[in-house]
């Protein structure tokens, strides 16, 4: 297994063979897609979802129904290969096992609407690997690896920290984290180390193209 961090939300995973990129939206470039099996979007948000890219290569595209409707108006073409998946619904890509987890986005603000979103928790041989979107929501299941959101104007810091704690997984990896500066971050990493530590959890902060 290996695991690359690309702009903000954006991770390819490769597993015996199967390249599949998740969330390659405005922040990420078009390259993190160069040989994509699959590709997997959260929700529709333009920092995780971005249709030039998603044209920009042959790759089936599996998503929620929400964004499934806004590739239909973007790019018609992409939706031609694009697969609905329902929350808590599981499937493949390329022979490796995936479950939608969870519906709704995070709450932004109480006076906007719920955006849809699901999270998708693969498997990977023995291990597993957790990509939420925008939701703190923990799958039912062991998570081995977590992609954790690391900054978010719908999130505190102490809410993603504990959500890290919730799930209990051996290795997190900072995602979505276009929105602190540098400072920023190594105050976030700071507290994170703080209390996922001496529970055993490992916090990581991988450069943009930096692996796994």
């Amino acid at each position: 297994m290996r695991i690359t961090k690309f702009g903000h939300a954006c991770v390819r995973i490769e597993h015996e063979g199967t390249v599949i990129v998740l969330d390659p939206g405005v922040f990420t470039d078009r390259e993190a897609l160069d040989g994509a099996d699959a590709i997997l979007i959260t929700h529709e948000h333009p920092d995780h979802y971005l249709p030039d890219h998603l044209a920009s290569v042959d790759a089936p595209v599996w998503t929620i129904d929400a964004v499934a409707a806004k590739i239909r108006e973007d790019a018609p073409e992409v939706f031609e290969r694009t697969t609905v998946v329902a929350p808590g619904e599981s499937f493949q890509t390329g022979g490796v096992p995936v479950s939608a987890v969870g519906e709704l986005h995070a709450v932004i603000h109480p006076e906007l609407p719920r955006f849809h979103n699901s999270g998708y928790l693969f498997t990977l041989g023995e291990q597993t690997v957790f990509h939420p979107g925008d939701a703190l929501l923990a799958p039912p299941a062991d998570v081995d690896v977590l992609l954790a959101p690391a900054s978010a104007p719908w999130a505190r810091s102490s809410e993603l920290v504990d959500f890290m704690r919730e799930v209990k997984a051996p290795v997190n990896i900072a995602i979505h984290d276009r929105i602190y500066s540098a400072a920023g971050h190594q105050v976030f990493d700071g507290l994170a180390a703080t209390f996922l530590t001496p529970q055993g959890q490992e916090f990581k902060r991988l450069d943009d193209g930096q692996d796994l």
